[in-house]
């Protein structure tokens, strides 16, 4: 069904779409490519929020190059958008551009398109191929694809881990646990996210920025503080510059004039609080997470927690991947990775299975998603 010359240009287009790897969110990341004659003539892939899509930016380059589109073949990661959100739709760019076929990785899972962008070029004459390279294609966007068909962000936990489990000395002391590879490893991650969430634990104990340094992007995720009591310090470095990415303090109420006072004083430095209470008297995880994919059109949630916070989002059933970074030692006593437990018997656990295990040495990364 597809040529070699097919899966060449779509792989362009992937590597076109990682590009936006750091930058698209809350779109998908998407790169295309156009070829005549088995020569790529124009490649683009998606902007920052509200700038051009990749179809448009590949048309764009072809232009400004001197090529003539009509007749090409167009290779897009994602099924080209036919409603008017930010931008204009795609499909309508394609359509003036009078290419004779175009092949599309993956249909796109927004209910406002859903096939409706492939069946519009079919309409116009225009041959129409899809699934080629879906998976790889699918991969990439696994957040932006469960906002579109769960209602929920793809929710990725990352642990820094000695051999037997322990992510701190018993007195809290974790700094550092892997090596400067991991760690700029775990940066990536975290540009791509759409926020890091971390607990007020961590913020007391550890005092971290959890912001992206160790990777280059244009876009600095938002930070997230679960803070069921309203006490996160105000001079935490977590809480500084909220203007460039906006920080968001989850708190369980708001009900009493010294929580109101604190999120006044919170919110006068520009840092975002809200309530969101569970029976418990504790942070709502599971509706909180519904929130921010509904409300926020947030895509991917990048975890960086204690063992209390983790223990809290497995046993609710919050994480959808496991980033582990185990380092080649053994601490003997410590605080774990988390609390599931505990189980009456092997059946209660959780299963997940490695997708993929790679050496940043000397630590192992694994990463597992729920089998």
């Amino acid at each position: 069904m597809y040529s070699a010359v097919d899966h060449q240009m779509m792989s362009e287009a992937l590597a076109q779409a990682q590009k936006a790897l750091y930058l698209s969110n809350p779109n998908p990341r998407v790169g295309c490519v156009i070829a005549k004659d088995e020569k790529v003539i124009g490649r683009g892939f998606t902007q920052a929020v509200g700038k051009a899509h990749a179809e448009v930016q590949a048309l764009e380059d072809a232009k400004a190059q001197g090529n003539d589109v009509v007749g090409s073949t167009i290779y897009v990661t994602l099924e080209p958008c036919s409603h008017t959100g930010r931008t204009p739709p795609c499909v309508d760019a394609l359509l003036a551009a009078k290419p004779a076929k175009v092949i599309v990785a993956m249909s796109d899972p927004n209910p406002l398109v859903a096939g409706e962008g492939l069946e519009k070029l079919r309409a116009a004459g225009i041959e129409v191929q899809c699934g080629l390279l879906e998976a790889e294609a699918q991969s990439l966007n696994r957040g932006f694809i469960s906002r579109m068909t769960r209602g929920l962000p793809w929710v990725r936990m990352k642990i820094a881990a000695s051999l037997d489990g322990k992510t701190a000395l018993p007195d809290g002391h974790s700094q550092w646990i892997t090596g400067p590879l991991a760690r700029a490893d775990g940066h990536h991650w975290r540009a791509q996210a759409c926020a890091i969430v971390t607990g007020v634990g961590t913020v007391k104990e550890d005092d971290p920025s959890l912001n992206v340094r160790e990777v280059e992007t244009q876009r600095q995720p938002m930070r997230i503080i679960i803070d069921s009591k309203l006490e996160t310090p105000q001079t935490a470095k977590i809480l500084q510059k909220p203007e460039l990415s906006g920080v968001l303090i989850v708190c369980a109420n708001l009900d009493s004039p010294e929580t109101q006072a604190k999120a006044k004083n919170f919110e006068a430095r520009g840092i975002q609080v809200i309530a969101m209470a569970n029976a418990f008297g504790k942070v709502d995880l599971p509706t909180l997470f519904s929130y921010l994919a509904k409300e926020r059109e947030m895509n991917e949630i990048h975890i960086e927690s204690g063992f209390k916070l983790n223990s809290s989002m497995l046993r609710e059933d919050c994480v959808d991947e496991l980033l582990l970074y185990y380092a080649p030692f053994l601490m003997g006593e410590g605080i774990g990775m988390a609390n599931v437990g505990p189980l009456n018997e092997l059946s209660q656990r959780q299963n997940w299975q490695i997708i993929d295990q790679t050496l940043f040495c000397p630590d192992l990364r694994l990463r597992l998603i729920k089998n």
